[in-house]
């Protein structure tokens, strides 16, 4: 384990010893701030960390949290990032891998606005966090004070919550509603707009509890037909095939799926934010779905006679054309959010719940059944697959690196410890298909919202997030400079993440469609990159550049065995493609293994 690693598993052991009288001089009743009752109802919700950046409207906030970090058992730890946006996919990050709510405390004015982006990629991807921002006081609203903006009103469309802390006897409550929020059915985004008067005026101290919202079902009670029904399509399929989604990971439902589609011997495939809900080598794993999956998954879709998408929601992104999205099967959607059944794809058989629940109430009406014929005739495509493309991206005999090759040959080093993070782009997309997953909420990702800049902030969280697993962020040229300022919290924080930064030079992925669909224009894609090198000199982070395949293997190696902090540069080939592809417009099982262009 690093030595700053170190340092805050003793601190968090020292703060769950603390619960055991977590209220000692502190009396139930007693009268204070509310930015001191903020403090206390973090605390009662279990938070560790915090990811923030003060200003003049959250600076009360600011000098109680100095005094939670600074007792001899700190309460919270709090990671000062160098952009609120960077608090925000840092408490995504943290929330990914711990299963546990993140939290981002920022001012008001352009620093809650610069969180937006964060808040929007948590909503499109089911991720709970809790933004507490700063606001100017209740008699100043609407005057167009400085730094004031309608926060609430911004961010109702792309949170589960958003509210106004106006008066200091509501902060318990909010802070506890918020987390109850954010963090039961599907998950997601929380808001908390912190009027600065009520952060200074004094309210009687009352832990918050709430056990129930009202209009608000998190999870809805299963309908036992649907399961009966389900399992009664899925005992007659002589081609079944399950989806696994996101869903299964934010369930905590891992093994259930894997009793699920061993006992009726059903071949699984996964989306980008599903892929580590089953391990890479897992006998009945076919691969990743969607636009640049693999290419037995994706045609074989066409051919099941009965789909079970578990906590997917069917995005363009996985079905290619939907007019032509397997006409010929039976759906069975399994989905804890009633809003997305019949949404894109019409559902056969929905049942709606937590997915913990209805995988096992499903499995106990499973027949054993063998369909090895049905999951023998996946393999010529992966075959097709390996011999096409995936040797040739990840073992070249010749020429520049290549992108696959840098991400097996990091992931064959780093083992079964590994959490993939990664930007968008191409970094993206060959990072997710050649990494190897074996352990749950092992890759941090953005999905639904595809944002730029994400990876870095997302990685410095995620390494808060778990203590003990190696965080290897896989980041382009573009998304790198995207966030490039957060290497001052890493350096200030001794983060210990592996930064590998695929230098091609080019806006990858944008590129790759202007050589598709715009006859190889590239319009402002080709980029003036700055010294990497001179760059982490000056936070004073270990660096190295990999050029040769003859020395990408020690020099990874050299990254890990690297206490802290470390970036590694790739040299990669300027204008390599992702392949296969559903080109825009596509049916899936047009996927394209190779590219004319």
């Amino acid at each position: 384990m690093d030595s700053k690693k170190k340092e805050y598993a003793t601190q968090s052991d020292n703060r769950l010893q603390e619960t055991e009288s977590p209220w000692a001089g502190i009396q139930i009743g007693e009268e204070c701030s509310g930015a001191e009752i903020l403090m206390r109802a973090l605390y009662q919700e279990n938070v560790k960390t915090i990811f923030g950046y003060p200003g003049g409207a959250i600076i009360p906030v600011f000098d109680r949290l100095y005094t939670y970090t600074h007792k001899r058992e700190p309460w919270f730890h709090h990671v000062l990032v160098r952009h609120e946006q960077a608090a925000a996919h840092a408490a995504e990050g943290y929330a990914r891998v711990s299963g546990e709510v993140g939290v981002a405390l920022v001012t008001s004015g352009p620093g809650a606005t610069n969180t937006l982006t964060g808040v929007a990629d948590a909503m499109m991807d089911s991720i709970p966090i809790v933004v507490i921002a700063g606001q100017v006081g209740i008699n100043d609203l609407g005057t167009d004070a400085f730094q004031e903006v309608d926060l609430v009103g911004m961010t109702q469309p792309i949170t589960k919550w958003s509210y106004q802390i106006r008066h200091a006897e509501d902060v318990a409550w909010a802070v506890n509603r918020a987390f109850y929020i954010a963090r039961s059915g599907r998950p997601g985004p929380v808001v908390l707009d912190f009027a600065k008067n009520a952060q200074v005026s004094k309210a009687k101290w009352m832990p918050g509890k709430t056990n129930a919202v009202r209009s608000y079902l998190p999870y809805p009670k299963i309908d036992r037909e649907a399961v009966r029904a389900a399992a009664e399509l899925i005992n007659n399929a002589s081609k079944p095939m399950a989806l696994v989604g996101h869903g299964v990971e934010i369930a905590d439902a891992q093994n259930e799926l894997k009793d699920f589609i061993e006992k009726a011997n059903i071949p699984a495939a996964r989306t980008l934010l599903g892929l580590s809900a089953l391990p890479t080598d897992h006998a009945l794993n076919m691969g990743m779905l969607g636009m640049h999956g693999n290419y037995a998954p994706n045609v074989k879709q066409q051919e099941a006679d009965v789909i079970i998408a578990v906590g997917m929601r069917f995005s363009d992104r996985d079905t290619g054309r939907l007019n032509d999205y397997a006409k010929q099967a039976k759906i069975v959607h399994l989905d804890i959010d009633p809003a997305e059944i019949n949404k894109n794809v019409r559902a056969d058989v929905a049942v709606v719940g937590n997915c913990k629940e209805s995988l096992p109430a499903i499995t106990a009406l499973l027949q054993k059944a063998d369909h090895g014929e049905w999951i023998e005739s996946f393999a010529p495509l992966y075959e097709e697959e390996k011999r096409e493309v995936i040797d040739g991206a990840t073992r070249p005999e010749s020429g520049p690196l290549l992108m696959g090759e840098v991400v097996r040959a990091v992931t064959n080093a780093v083992g079964a410890d590994g959490v993939l993070v990664n930007d968008v782009g191409l970094n993206q997309m060959i990072s997710s298909r050649y990494f190897n997953y074996t352990k749950k909420r092992s890759i941090v990702t953005s999905g639904g919202l595809g944002t730029m800049g994400f990876g870095l902030p997302a990685a410095i969280g995620a390494a808060f997030g778990t203590l003990d697993r190696t965080i290897c962020c896989f980041m382009g040229d573009g998304g790198f400079q995207m966030s490039i300022q957060e290497l001052g919290t890493i350096m200030e924080q001794q983060t210990p993440v592996k930064m590998i930064v695929m230098n091609n030079n080019y806006l990858g992925n944008v590129r790759q469609w202007q050589d598709l669909m715009f006859d190889h224009r590239h319009s402002f894609t080709r980029m003036l990159n700055p010294r990497y090198d001179a760059i982490a000199e000056g936070y004073g982070i270990p660096y190295d550049v990999a050029i040769n395949r003859e020395d990408l293997k020690d020099k990874i190696a050299k990254m890990l065995a690297t206490d802290g902090p470390y970036i590694l540069e790739c040299a990669v080939m300027e204008e390599e493609n992702v392949v296969p592809m559903i080109t825009p417009g596509s049916a899936v099982d047009e996927m394209k293994l190779h590219l004319d262009i």
